[in-house]
């Protein structure tokens, strides 16, 4: 799947010249959390969200912790602060460095983006405007409506369930060794001593991933510890 699959095709926008009560009012109006900035020419300017509206001045939520240290060393940052705080206009509070993405990207990496750049939202751009939105929710709503792969007819042979759940885990560095790893009339049994319980977890959600198993049965021992501890 691709943005351009999952977008949400109405964008809602703000204009860098309105007030940041304006602006509130445009977010809550249409029950969202963040919109673009866009200025009269088109352009993605920046991004407004939740997260910079609440410490405003006129509800007294503004950041007033400080500490003589950072005084020493974060005036610059004190005063964008304060600007960020006081002032009327969506300019001056927007995110300014926006990461945008194409229609073609691809939904693994519209993920990978969000959660390593820490954001909840990120237009989507074709030919320098923005078409649409992606966000959390969106990948959240392409899971949910996710269709079940189609199973066969044919139920594979306990050799073929272990093949594919030894394919499946290989590469992985919680992957149980093969010795430890049996499959009886679609069973897979789980045998040997782990240090962690997720390795476990993640074994038993690998092979329950396959088809043809029945159910997983759990056989490890924990490791045992040294004296002492």
């Amino acid at each position: 799947m691709r943005a351009l699959d999952v977008m949400t095709g109405t964008v809602i926008s703000v204009k860098p010249e309105m007030t940041v009560r304006e602006a509130a009012k445009v977010l809550v109006d249409h029950g969202i959390s963040g919109a673009p900035v866009i200025d009269e020419n088109g352009s993605v300017v920046g991004m407004l969200s939740e997260g910079d509206l609440i410490h405003r001045s006129e509800l007294e939520t503004e950041d007033r912790r400080r500490s003589w240290w950072l005084d020493l060393f974060s005036s610059n940052r004190d005063a964008r602060d304060y600007v960020k705080s006081h002032s009327k206009l969506v300019a001056d509070v927007m995110a300014r460095n926006v990461i945008s993405i194409d229609e073609a990207t691809s939904l693994p990496e519209v993920a990978n983006i969000l959660e390593t750049r820490h954001i909840k939202r990120v237009p989507v751009m074709n030919a320098g405007r923005v078409v649409g939105i992606v966000s959390r929710a969106n990948i959240v709503q392409a899971l949910a409506s996710a269709v079940d792969e189609p199973t066969t007819e044919t139920t594979p042979t306990d050799r073929e369930i272990r093949a594919m759940l030894m394919g499946e885990i290989a590469g992985h560095p919680w992957a149980f060794a093969g010795e430890n790893i049996l499959v009886r009339d679609g069973v897979v049994h789980l045998w040997g001593i782990y240090r962690s319980a997720a390795a476990i977890q993640a074994m038993r959600t690998a092979a329950e991933g396959i088809q043809g198993v029945k159910r997983v049965e759990d056989h490890t021992e924990a490791y045992p510890m040294p004296m002492g501890m």
